[in-house]
C-alpha cells in the first residue's frame, strides 16, 4: 500500500471511531414530582444545566435588595435554586395576593369537569337573580367565563365586592377591567358543589398536590397564604398542563384555555393567568393598551400568576422551568397590583444566569 493511501486509510478509521453513535441517544430527563408527604425534594445543579454560575450572586443580591422573602427555580420539577431572605424560612407562610386568582380559576375548571357548572352559563343561574345592582337584562349577559376573563362589564371603581358596588358599566364581554368581582367564582363553586369553597378546594386541588396553606377571607380581598414550596407545587402542576404525577387534576382542554388569550381586548390575559409573548397588554387600574410583550425580557411562551407586591409564579414550558418569588413590594413607594417593572428587571438578572 502506498504511503498516501495508508495515511488516508488510517484517517478513515480514526474518523469512524470518533463519530458519535446516535443509535441510542441519551434519554431526555424525566419530569420529577416531589412526594406529597416527604419533605425531601430532588435537586439539580446549575453547572449540570450549563448555567452561568458567576452571575448567581448578582441575582441573589438583587432579590434581597428588592425585599424578597423567598425565591425558587425548578427545572423538570427539580430544585435548582432555593433561597430565603430577610429572616424568612422554608416553613413560613406568605400571602399570594392576586397570584391566588389562578387557584380559583383552576378550582372552577375542576368543578366544570365534574359537571357541576358550565362556564358559558350565565352567573345568575348559580348566584341567583339580582346578585348585581345592574339591570336584570345586563346582569343576565354575565357568564362565569366573563368572571374568569375580567370582562363582566361591572363598575370597577370599588374593589369591595358587595351588591351596591356591582353596577353596570358596559355589556359583558365588551370591556376588560381588573376587578375583585372574580371572587364571585368562589360563591359559584360553593353553590354548585354544595360545600364550602375551602372544603372543595382542599379535596380537589390542595391535598392532591401536597400543598399547605389557607384562605383568608378579608373584607375586600380573599387571599391564599402558604409556604414557598407549596406555591412551587402548584407551578409544577401548571408546567405539566394540569397534571400531577399520574393524575390529570384539571383537564388539559380547560387548562389550555386558561393559559391562552381569553378575549381580544387584553390578549395578555387568560383565565386569571397573565401571558407573555402577545401583541400587547392592559394592566390593572386603567384602560390603556400597551403594545408589545408583557415582560420583554421573559421567554415569549411564559405565563404567570401575579399578585400585589410582586408575588409571582412564572411558568416557562420551553425551559421546563418554574420560578417562584414571594416577599414584600420590590418598590414600597409604588406597590403594584400585578404587573410591575420588577418583572422585567428580574428576568434580566435571570437571563444572565440561565442563558
Amino acid at each position: 500500500m502506498r504511503s498516501s493511501q495508508y495515511t488516508l486509510f488510517i484517517l478513515l478509521i480514526v474518523f469512524a471511531s470518533c463519530k458519535k453513535d446516535n443509535s441510542n441517544p441519551p434519554a431526555a430527563e424525566t419530569m420529577y414530582f416531589p412526594s406529597n408527604t416527604d419533605t425531601t425534594w430532588e435537586r439539580k445543579s446549575m453547572s449540570s444545566l450549563g448555567w452561568n454560575t458567576s452571575n448567581v450572586q448578582a441575582l441573589k443580591d438583587y432579590l434581597s435588595q428588592k425585599n424578597s422573602k423567598s425565591f425558587m427555580i425548578l427545572v423538570n420539577g427539580r430544585i435548582v435554586m432555593e433561597e430565603y431572605f430577610n429572616g424568612h424560612t422554608a416553613s413560613d407562610t406568605w400571602q399570594w395576593n392576586s397570584a391566588g386568582k389562578t387557584l380559583v380559576s383552576t378550582t372552577t375548571g375542576i368543578a366544570q369537569q365534574e359537571g357541576l357548572l358550565n362556564i358559558n352559563t350565565k352567573a345568575s343561574q348559580y348566584l341567583g337573580a339580582g346578585w348585581t345592582a345592574a339591570p336584570l337584562a345586563k346582569e343576565n349577559l354575565i357568564t362565569v367565563r366573563h368572571l374568569l376573563t375580567m370582562t363582566s362589564g361591572l363598575n370597577d371603581s370599588n374593589n369591595l365586592v358587595i351588591r351596591p358596588n356591582l353596577t353596570y358599566m358596559a355589556d359583558a364581554g365588551t370591556r376588560w377591567s381588573y376587578h375583585n368581582v372574580f371572587q364571585k367564582l368562589i360563591d359559584v363553586v360553593a353553590a354548585t358543589s354544595g360545600q364550602t369553597f375551602d372544603n372543595y378546594f382542599n379535596a380537589k386541588l390542595k391535598n392532591k398536590l401536597g400543598m399547605d396553606g389557607f384562605w383568608n377571607y378579608g373584607t375586600i380581598f380573599t387571599i391564599y397564604h402558604s409556604n414557598t414550596r407549596s406555591m412551587a407545587r402548584f407551578g409544577l402542576m401548571a408546567l405539566n398542563n394540569g397534571k400531577w404525577k399520574d393524575e390529570q387534576i384539571i383537564n388539559q382542554t380547560f387548562f389550555n384555555e386558561a393559559i391562552n388569550s381569553s378575549q381580544s381586548i387584553n390578549p395578555s390575559y387568560g383565565y386569571l393567568w397573565w401571558l407573555c409573548g402577545k401583541s400587547g397588554a392592559m394592566i390593572p387600574g386603567g384602560q390603556t393598551f400597551y403594545p408589545g410583550n408583557l415582560i420583554p425580557n421573559a421567554p415569549t411562551d411564559a405565563y404567570a400568576a401575579m399578585g400585589a407586591e410582586d408575588q409571582r409564579i412564572y411558568v416557562v414550558p420551553s425551559k421546563k422551568m418554574v420560578v417562584i418569588r414571594m416577599g414584600d413590594a420590590s418598590d414600597p413607594l409604588n406597590p403594584s397590583f400585578a404587573v410591575s417593572g420588577f418583572d422585567n428587571e428580574l428576568w434580566g438578572k435571570l437571563n444572565a444566569v440561565i442563558n
